[in-house]
């Protein structure tokens, strides 16, 4: 009989959606399963965000931090959610993260909060730890997760596919019953088993999926795994077209995607082309190197397009005095330093790149899907906030307050259902009768990762679109018979879900007509 794990909440995912989540059921003494499919739990989205998180200027309110987000969104913002966000996330940010986590950001000699400003921000609201304020954030969730009693914390588990009793259920009337989440099947991989893993309510708290993308930002497990499974159970997704590419990775033929800040722009640095001359200006003359990511990114492509070179440069050295870059960089300073540059004397080369998937499940205010005991919380989710593009660290603040609205709403409702256990036992084939051939996985992921990058990348076209489209189902059918056909691992779960996200955006993309945000049609 496979391993069966059951519970009150299963959460999938363990940056800060998923771990704000989980603490705060579990204060309340419910039983909570906590999974993802990295060794070690911090492995997330959160635990590599560099800039910050919003909090509250001296002179902030918030109606202008509300209008910053509608003016980042070009207004095609969900308003209720952003006012939900301004209203309460400072106070969230205050009362879990500094009062009961005490997450050490970065003070001035007063005492007070070090606060910075970001692109397409009025005023400094963004607190930090340095450039690793992600991970700072992410280090004190994972150490409360395991000291909590009613929290089990499984690593090494890849999510497979949501449990549906209208698919898995041994009963055949639930077929009639409304579309509803009872758990989800994974995959030990330590032990190659696929596993049950039951509970009244599930929450999806997986991520991004910034690998389908040849450059990206994001650690190797975003691959819309979330978003993949939540389709697959006909959840809707809105807003899938919407991806934010990240303007500043370092560009260096030995060196993976390696994100520079946005703070580092906000403390004074200026993007140059090849020729070492500032240029956005001219692309926008109102916010200069501080204007939304969206804008930023295309201006650089362009001058890459127009000077025929594979990056510019992000000179912080000319603005700011070498001591004060290395503290307040300390992170990006010692990795650009393994590849020799030096970024306290000269500037850095940069490449935008894939970072950030706006659309997602569609949620509402409570993080309810539209499938009865789903939720989903943080990147694989669309509360709307964002609207066509993402303003600078409102990520992480909408995890920490989504997180926490999951958990109220369950809370409030946890008597309201039964834990169902007649579900089908799955009988996938494990690896080691018929292991997967990892040349044929990698071969497929990096078609996937060029299609998607050449084809519905920054700047896109209908001949584009269409061309990815028709590669990509083609290409889904091979990998699904794949599936089907040999042994399961990690690996070609992650290859399912990467083309079946990749085909979401892509289809996302050809039916919105309109060039919007960081949806850019040519």
């Amino acid at each position: 009989m496979p391993e069966l794990h059951q519970s009150d909440v299963l959460i999938i995912g363990s940056g800060i959606a998923g771990a704000t989540a989980a603490l705060e059921l579990a204060d309340q003494q419910l039983d909570v399963l906590l999974i993802t499919r990295a060794n070690e739990p911090q492995e997330s989205n959160t635990f590599y965000a560099q800039g910050g998180i919003i909090y509250q200027g001296e002179t902030d309110s918030p109606e202008s931090l509300a209008k910053d987000l509608f003016k980042a969104g070009v207004d095609y913002n969900n308003p209720e959610a952003v006012t939900l966000l301004s209203e309460i996330g400072p106070g969230l940010v205050k009362q879990t993260l500094i009062d009961k986590l005490q997450v050490p950001f970065d003070r001035e000699p007063d005492g007070s909060f070090s606060l910075i400003q970001e692109g397409a921000h009025s005023s400094k609201r963004i607190l930090h730890t340095t450039d690793i304020t992600g991970k700072a954030i992410e280090l004190e969730l994972i150490r409360a997760v395991k000291a909590h009693p009613k929290v089990t914390l499984l690593t090494g588990h890849t999510a497979i596919d949501l449990i549906t009793p209208s698919h898995h259920s041994s009963d055949p009337n639930y077929m009639y019953a409304p579309q509803s989440c009872v758990g989800a099947y994974a995959l030990n991989q330590d032990t190659g088993e696929v596993v049950r893993c039951l509970a009244k309510y599930t929450l999806l708290a997986t991520g991004g999926l910034g690998n389908i993308f040849l450059k990206t930002s994001n650690p190797s497990g975003a691959r819309g795994d979330g978003l993949a499974m939540a389709y697959r159970a006909n959840a809707r997704v809105t807003n899938a077209e919407f991806v934010q590419f990240h303007p500043t990775t370092f560009h260096h033929r030995h060196a993976p995607n390696f994100l520079i800040s946005e703070a580092v722009r906000g403390a004074g640095a200026k993007l140059l082309d090849t020729h070492g001359n500032p240029f956005m200006e001219r692309f926008s003359p109102d916010w200069k190197d501080l204007a939304p990511r969206d804008i930023v990114a295309r201006s650089i492509h362009k001058i890459m397009l127009e000077q025929g070179v594979k990056n510019v440069y992000l000179d912080l050295a000319s603005y700011m005095a070498p001591e004060k870059i290395r503290d307040s960089f300390p992170s990006i300073y010692e990795q650009l330093i393994s590849y020799g540059v030096d970024i306290s004397s000269e500037p850095i080369p940069v490449v935008p790149a894939a970072h950030y998937s706006v659309g997602g499940v569609w949620v509402d205010n409570w993080g309810r899907t539209t499938i009865d005991q789903l939720y989903a919380a943080g990147e694989v989710s669309c509360t709307g906030l964002h609207g066509a593009n993402r303003l600078g660290s409102a990520s992480l603040l909408e995890g920490l307050v989504w997180g926490q609205r999951v958990a109220q709403h369950i809370l409030a409702h946890i008597n309201d259902v039964e834990l169902l256990e007649e579900v089908i036992i799955p009988t996938w084939q494990l690896a080691d009768e018929n292991s997967p051939d990892l040349a044929l996985i990698q071969q497929d992921m990096s078609s996937i990762q060029h299609i998607m990058w050449n084809y519905v990348g920054l700047i896109r076209t209908p001949k584009r679109l269409k061309r990815a489209w028709n590669e990509l189902r083609s290409l889904e059918f091979q990998i699904e018979e794949f599936y089907r056909e040999t042994g399961i691992t990690d690996s070609l779960i992650g290859l399912r879900n990467a083309v079946r996200s990749a085909l979401i955006i892509t289809t996302a993309a050809w039916t919105n007509k309109k060039s919007i945000g960081c949806h850019y049609l040519e």
